[in-house]
């Protein structure tokens, strides 16, 4: 074959080999969604390779604990038992005797006020009470019934006049009793507090 048969048959290769080779942008185009899908799977595998380590870690701390010990199952808190925290016990004549000082009542502001007599009230365990209202002696009885109902009845007095602390309106109008502590509370049929009164040292 001569050198120009061989030329021309190089030349319609080339020709041919060119005529089926798409144009540039169109391998461009290829190129990139090629590019964008091999990405696209690698980022699915490499999510994939995350979850499963994230689940072969989970699980190594689920069968071992710290230094290679087996973990244990938190253990609850015992329920406090009803008896830790006992309730409190309905007053009683006994459990309310003693001296009380009056701390708040109801409409009355000058508790501190200097009085020729130191305004107290008794309570005595056989339901009987007494004390003095800062000028007057008291006297009377009183009852307590179930859950802290209370009623009293007031004595003869003396009414001489002065900043007086109605004690005795407290214990007529109070119809329920209650005992935090060494803090005696007085209460009206609406639930109202009447008055407080702390026990005395």
């Amino acid at each position: 074959m001569s050198n120009t048969d061989l030329e021309d048959d190089l030349r319609g290769t080339f020709e041919r080999a060119a005529a089926s080779v798409p144009p540039a942008g169109t391998l461009t185009e290829r190129a990139t969604t090629g590019a964008r899908r091999a990405q696209r799977r690698t980022w699915l595998v490499s999510g994939a390779a995350a979850v499963a380590v994230a689940a072969v870690v989970v699980a190594g701390f689920g069968l071992a604990g710290s230094h290679g010990k087996p973990a244990q199952t938190p253990i609850a808190a015992a329920p406090a038992s009803a008896s830790a925290t006992p309730a409190p016990e309905p007053p009683t004549a006994k459990t309310v005797s003693g001296t009380w000082r009056p701390l708040q009542m109801a409409g009355v502001k000058a508790l501190r006020t200097p009085r020729p007599e130191d305004p107290v009230l008794v309570l005595h365990p056989d339901g009987t009470w007494g004390g003095s209202d800062g000028c007057n002696s008291l006297q009377g009885t009183f009852t307590i019934g179930q859950r802290g109902a209370f009623s009293a009845t007031s004595g003869p007095q003396h009414m001489i006049g002065c900043d007086n602390v109605p004690h005795t309106g407290v214990l007529d109008a109070a119809k329920r009793i209650a005992v935090s502590g060494d803090t005696l509370q007085f209460f009206a049929a609406d639930g109202r507090r009447l008055a407080s009164y702390a026990r005395a040292r």
